[in-house]
C-alpha cells in the first residue's frame, strides 16, 4: 500500500478526545517565538523606479537608519540590480535586511526589455532556494534565503497616469513577488491632484490585470486595519532623514519656501500606514505569500518542466522514483540519439571531406597533366626554334665563306692584272 494511501487513511481515521488534565503543548507558540527570536529574521526588499524618485532616502526613513550607498546617475548602460544585506537589532530581535535597488531604470532611450534584469534576479534568488531544497544534504535552517519578499515600486508623480513602462514592468512581475505600489515625492502634487492620481493608477492596474499585494483581511486581529489600507493603495509617500524642529519635538521633516512637510504627519503623506503595513502588521505575510504562493508556483512549474508530476494520467500518485528512472532513461534515450546522429554526422561530413578532397586531387591531377603538356609543347616550340636559328647560322656561315672566298679570288686576280699592267708599262717605257 502507498504511503500516501496510508497517510490518507489515518487522517480520515482522527477523532478528537478530551483531556483529563493539563499537558502541556499549550506552551507550543511560546516555544515557536523563542525558537524564532533566537534564529532571527530575514526580510529581503526590492525597489524599483525610475532614478531620482527616492529610493535610498525612504528606505533609510523607514528603518530610521543610513545604509550604504552612492547616488545612482542617469548615464546606465542598462538595468543593474544591486543588493546590501544589513544586520539590524531592535529590543531583542535580530532582523537580516537585504535592499536591492534597479540602478539605471528607465533611463535608457529603447526600455523595451528593461523589465527583464529584474525578473532574472528574482527567479535566480528562487532558483538558488530550489537547488538548496533539492540537495540530499540540506541545510536551510541556515541558508541565507534572498528570495524577494516585497518590491516597492516607486510611481513617479505626475498626476496623469502610469507609463506604460511602469504597467509592463509590473505585470511582468506580479506573478513573482508581491507588489506595493507608491507614489514617490508626492508632495510635488496637490492633495486633490493627488487623489484623482491614485483612483487613476488602480484603475488602470485592474484594467490591465495586474495583481498588487491585498494586506489580508483572513485574521480577524488584522483584518479592519489591513481592509482599511487596501482602499488607500497606492500610498503616497514622502522620505527625508532629515530632523527639523517643530514646536517642542525633533521630526522627520522637509523644508521648503512655502511650508514644511512632516513625514510622520498622516495629513500630510503615507508614510506611517506604509510602515505600519510593512514592517508593523504585514512583515510575516509577506515572507509567508513569498514561499506559499510566488516561490511554490516557480518550484512547479520547474519539476514540470524535469518532468515530475503528483498524479499519473490514471490520477494515481506518481512515485518520484519511478519518475526518476523514467527521466533518467528518456534522458539516455535522448543522449544515446543525439550521440547517433552526432556519429552519423561525423561519418556524413567524414565522406563529403574525402569527396571534396579527391575531388581536389582529381583537379591538381588535371591541372599538372595540362602543364605538364604545355610545357612538353612549349619546349618542342624552343627546339624547334632552336634547330631552325641553327640552320640559319650555319647556312649564314657558309655564305659568309664562300663570299670570303670569292672575295679572296677577287683580289689575287685583281693582283695579277695590276702586275700586268705594270710590266707591260715598263715594257712599253723601255722600246
Amino acid at each position: 500500500m502507498a504511503a500516501t494511501e496510508i497517510a490518507r487513511q489515518v487522517g480520515e481515521g482522527c477523532r478528537t478526545v478530551p483531556l483529563s488534565g493539563h499537558v502541556g503543548f499549550d506552551s507550543l507558540p511560546d516555544q515557536l517565538v523563542n525558537k524564532s527570536v533566537n534564529h532571527g529574521f530575514c526580510f529581503n526588499i526590492l525597489c524599483v523606479g525610475e532614478t531620482g524618485l527616492g529610493k535610498s532616502t525612504l528606505m533609510d526613513t523607514l528603518f530610521n537608519t543610513k545604509f550604504e550607498g552612492e547616488p545612482a546617475s542617469h548615464s546606465q548602460p542598462g538595468v543593474q540590480l544591486k543588493s546590501g544585506t544589513y544586520d539590524l537589532q531592535e529590543s531583542n530581535v535580530g532582523l537580516k535586511l537585504t535592499i536591492v535597488g534597479s540602478v539605471g531604470f528607465g533611463d535608457q532611450i529603447n526600455k523595451e526589455d528593461s523589465y527583464k534584469p529584474i525578473v532574472e534576479f528574482i527567479d535566480a534568488q528562487f532558483e538558488a532556494y530550489l537547488q538548496e531544497e533539492l540537495k540530499i544534504k540540506r541545510v536551510l535552517h541556515n541558508f541565507h534565503d534572498s528570495r524577494i519578499h516585497a518590491c516597492l515600486y516607486f510611481i513617479a508623480p505626475t498626476g496623469h497616469s502610469l507609463k506604460s513602462l511602469d504597467l509592463v514592468t509590473m505585470k511582468k512581475l506580479d506573478s513573482k513577488v508581491n507588489i506595493i505600489p507608491i507614489i514617490a515625492k508626492s508632495d510635488a502634487i496637490s492633495k486633490s491632484e493627488l487623489t484623482k492620481f491614485k483612483i487613476k493608477i488602480t484603475s488602470e492596474l485592474v484594467s490591465n490585470g495586474v495583481q498588487i499585494y491585498q494586506f489580508p483581511t483572513d485574521d480577524e486581529s488584522v483584518a479592519e486595519i489591513n481592509g482599511t489600507m487596501n482602499a488607500h493603495l497606492p500610498f503616497a509617500v514622502i522620505g527625508s532623514t532629515e530632523e527639523l524642529k517643530i514646536g517642542n519635538k525633533m521630526m522627520k521633516a522637509r523644508q521648503y519656501p512655502w511650508g514644511t512637510v512632516q513625514v510622520e504627519n498622516e495629513t500630510h503623506c503615507d508614510f506611517v500606514k506604509l510602515r505600519e503595513m510593512l514592517i508593523r502588521v504585514n512583515m510575516e505575510d509577506l515572507r509567508e505569500q513569498t514561499h506559499t504562493r510566488h516561490y511554490e508556483l516557480y518550484r512547479r512549474c520547474k519539476l514540470e518542466e524535469m518532468g515530475f508530476k503528483d498524479t499519473d494520467p490514471d490520477s494515481k500518485p506518481f512515485s518520484l522514483q519511478e519518475t526518476y528512472e523514467a527521466k533518467r532513461n528518456e534522458f539516455l534515450g535522448e543522449l544515446h540519439k543525439k550521440e547517433e546522429e552526432m556519429r552519423q554526422m561525423f561519418v556524413q561530413r567524414v565522406k563529403e571531406k574525402e569527396a571534396e578532397l579527391k575531388e581536389a586531387e582529381k583537379e591538381l591531377h588535371e591541372k599538372f597533366d595540362r602543364l605538364k603538356k604545355l610545357h612538353q609543347d612549349e619546349k618542342k616550340k624552343l627546339e624547334d626554334k632552336k634547330k631552325s636559328l641553327d640552320d640559319e647560322m650555319n647556312a649564314f656561315k657558309q655564305r659568309k665563306t664562300a663570299a670570303e672566298l670569292l672575295q679572296s679570288q677577287a683580289q689575287q686576280a685583281g693582283g695579277s692584272q695590276t702586275l700586268k699592267r705594270d710590266k707591260e708599262r715598263k715594257n712599253s717605257g723601255f722600246l
